[in-house]
C-alpha cells in the first residue's frame, strides 16, 4: 500500500498500515474504488456532452469519493459491495454515454473481480504510485482529487437534507475524467484545482443554505461540559439531521444526548437546541476519542468521518451510520435508532455533575448582527487584528502550536474558530473586548463558508480588498476536507495564509514554490515568530 492523503502519513506514506488505523487491503479496495469513479467519470462526462445525465450516476460518485477520505469506511466487505456497485454503474454510464470518438482509457473498461481478493489485488495495481506520469503533475492532481474528496463530505450532507447540484456533479464527472487526459498538463490541473475550489465553496453554501433552512441560523448559545443525571447517547461526526432524528426518537425515554468532537456546534442551531435533552459536550477532539469514550457510561454513534479502530472496552457500546463502518462494529442502516437507544437503556448513565460552559453559535448571521459593533471597535482601536485559527485537530506532535498562538495572541485581537482544531484553546477564557468575545466559535469546517462571509462583509465595510484586512489565517490540516477549503481560500485570491503543523507530502517542492509565490502560503513557526511577523 501506499497512502498520503492525510497529515499524520507516516515517513511522507504510509506502506505497511495506515498511521489512521487503515489495513492494506482496505487501502487497496479504497484506491480502486477511486480508480473506478474515474472510468464512471469518462463515461458521464461525455454522455453529458450530449445533454445526458442520470441521478443515481451523480450521486454515486459523490458517495464513493466520500467513503474514500480519511477516517471513514475501514470495513472491506463493505468497500467490496461499494466496488461491485461501482461496476454497474459503470455499465450504465457507459450505456448512457453511446458510441464515443477516440480511444477510451483503461480505467473506462474497468469490471470489478468477482470476489474480494480479487477487487484487493485489482486496487494493489492502481495506487496512487502505479501511474508514471510527472511529479509536478501528479502532485496538482492529487490536490484536485483530495478537494474533490473533500466536498464530496459536504455534499452527501446536502444529499441527506435534500440538497443537490448539477454544477457540483458535472465538475465532478469532468475533473475526474481529466486525470485519465494524458493531453493535459500542469496549468490544465492547477486551474482545475482552482475551479475545485469554487465548486467547494458553492458546495458549502449550498449546505448553509440546507442547515439554516432546516434548523435556522445558530445563535451564540453557552454549551454545558459537565454532565446531567441519566441514561445518555453520544453523537460524534457532523451530520445535523442524524442528530436531529436520533433526537425525536429519544424525545421522553430519559436519555441525554451529548455532542463530542465537530458536533458541538449543533447547539447553537435553533432547531436542534430545542430538544431539552441535548444536554451538552463531552469530550473534545476526534483523536482523543480512545481515551474519553472508555469514560462515557451510554451508547456512542459516528456519523461522518473521524472515527479510530475502537476499544474493546466500549466497542460494543458503539456504532456508526450512513457511510461510516468499522470491522464488527454495529451498523445502522436507515433511520431507526432504536438498537442504540436500547443499548442506552441498558447502560448506567451519568450522575448530575455539572461543569464549565462554553460558546458556541458564532455564525456569520450572528456576528453580522453585531457588525456596526465590531467595526467600531476595529476603528476606535480597540481591536487591532482579527486571526482565524481553525481547521482539523489530530494527534501528531506540533499541534500545540495552536493553543499557544491563541494564549500568546494581544489581549486586543479577536480569534474565530472553526472545525475541531477550536478544541486546541476553546476551553481558555480569553475575555471580551467591549462585550465582544475574543474568542469566536464559527462552526464546523464546512462553516468555513461563514467565516468567508464574515471576512467579506468586513472588506465591504471598510472599503478595501480581503487581503488588505487586518485579518490573518493561521490553519491546521488534517485530512481532506480541508484541502478543499484552502482551494476556496486560494480560488477567492486569498494571500499569506499559514499552514501547519507540517505541510502535504503530496506537494511537490515545484508545487510548493507555485503557492508561495502566488499566494504567500508559509509553514507555520513558532507562536511567538508568528505573532511577531503578522502583527509587526
Amino acid at each position: 500500500m501506499f497512502c498520503y492523503q492525510c497529515e499524520q502519513a507516516a515517513n511522507g506514506g504510509c506502506t505497511k498500515i495506515g498511521v489512521c488505523g487503515k489495513q492494506p487491503d482496505v487501502a487497496a479496495l479504497q484506491d480502486l474504488l477511486v480508480y473506478g469513479l474515474k472510468g464512471i467519470a469518462f463515461w458521464a462526462n461525455e454522455a453529458r456532452k450530449n445533454g445526458k445525465k442520470d441521478t443515481e450516476i451523480d450521486r454515486f460518485m459523490i458517495e464513493g469519493l466520500f467513503t474514500t477520505v480519511t477516517n471513514v469506511d475501514f470495513d472491506a466487505e463493505a468497500i467490496a459491495k461499494i466496488l461491485r456497485k461501482a461496476g454497474t454503474i459503470l455499465n450504465k454510464a457507459k450505456t448512457l454515454a453511446g458510441p464515443v470518438s477516440g480511444a477510451v482509457p483503461a480505467a473506462a473498461q474497468w469490471q470489478p473481480a468477482a470476489d474480494t481478493a480479487g477487487l484487493v489485488a485489482q486496487g494493489e495495481a492502481h495506487g496512487v504510485k502505479s501511474d508514471p506520469i510527472d511529479a509536478d503533475v501528479k502532485s496538482v492532481q492529487e490536490i484536485l482529487i483530495y478537494g474533490m474528496k473533500g466536498y464530496a463530505a459536504y455534499a452527501d450532507h446536502c444529499l441527506i437534507l435534500g440538497r443537490e447540484s448539477d454544477e457540483i456533479y458535472a465538475f465532478t464527472h469532468k475533473a475526474l475524467a481529466a486525470t485519465l487526459d494524458k493531453s493535459l498538463g500542469l496549468m490544465d490541473f492547477v486551474n482545475l484545482a482552482m475551479e475545485c475550489g469554487r465548486i467547494n465553496l458553492v458546495t458549502m453554501e449550498l449546505l448553509n443554505k440546507a442547515h439554516t433552512d432546516a434548523y435556522g441560523h445558530p445563535v451564540p448559545t453557552p454549551v454545558q461540559l459537565g454532565t446531567k443525571a441519566g441514561k445518555a447517547i453520544l453523537v460524534t461526526g457532523h451530520d445535523l439531521k442524524m442528530l436531529e432524528e436520533l433526537l425525536k426518537q429519544t424525545e421522553g425515554k430519559g436519555i441525554n444526548i451529548y455532542t463530542h468532537g465537530e458536533m458541538l456546534p449543533a447547539h447553537g442551531y435553533p432547531g436542534l437546541k430545542k430538544y431539552p435533552h441535548l444536554v451538552g459536550n463531552f469530550g473534545g477532539a476526534w483523536q482523543d476519542q480512545a481515551k474519553e469514550f472508555v469514560n462515557f457510561p451510554g451508547a456512542i454513534i459516528f456519523n461522518t468521518n473521524c472515527i479510530q479502530r475502537p476499544a474493546d472496552s466500549y466497542k460494543d457500546r458503539l456504532f456508526t451510520w450512513g457511510l461510516v463502518q468499522w470491522p464488527d462494529v454495529k451498523h445502522v442502516d436507515g433511520w431507526d435508532f432504536s438498537a442504540v437507544i436500547n443499548k442506552a437503556l441498558e447502560c448506567p448513565g451519568f450522575p448530575e455533575a455539572p461543569g464549565k460552559e462554553i460558546l458556541t453559535g458564532f455564525g456569520h448571521n450572528a456576528v453580522l448582527g453585531v457588525a456596526d459593533k465590531v467595526i467600531g471597535a476595529v476603528k476606535g482601536g480597540q481591536i487591532r487584528h482579527f486571526f482565524l485559527v481553525g481547521g482539523c485537530d489530530g494527534a501528531k506532535s506540533g499541534r500545540n502550536y495552536y493553543t499557544e498562538f491563541a494564549e500568546k495572541a494581544p489581549k486586543d485581537t479577536v480569534i474565530l474558530t472553526l472545525a475541531c482544531g477550536k478544541y486546541r484553546f476553546n476551553k481558555l477564557d480569553l475575555g471580551d473586548i467591549g462585550g465582544i468575545p475574543r474568542l469566536l466559535d464559527v462552526g464546523q469546517c464546512n462553516d468555513a463558508y461563514s467565516a468567508i462571509q464574515i471576512a467579506v462583509a468586513l472588506a465591504n465595510a471598510f472599503e478595501c480588498d480581503v487581503n488588505e484586512l487586518p485579518l490573518s489565517l493561521v490553519l491546521s490540516w488534517y485530512e481532506q476536507k480541508a484541502v478543499a477549503i484552502l482551494l476556496t481560500l486560494l480560488h477567492l485570491g486569498i494571500k499569506n495564509i499559514k499552514i501547519g503543523p507540517s505541510l502535504p507530502a503530496f506537494i511537490t517542492p515545484n508545487v510548493l514554490n507555485f503557492l508561495v509565490e502566488n499566494f504567500n502560503i508559509g509553514p507555520i513557526t513558532t507562536a511567538e515568530q508568528d505573532l511577531k511577523q503578522i502583527l509587526g
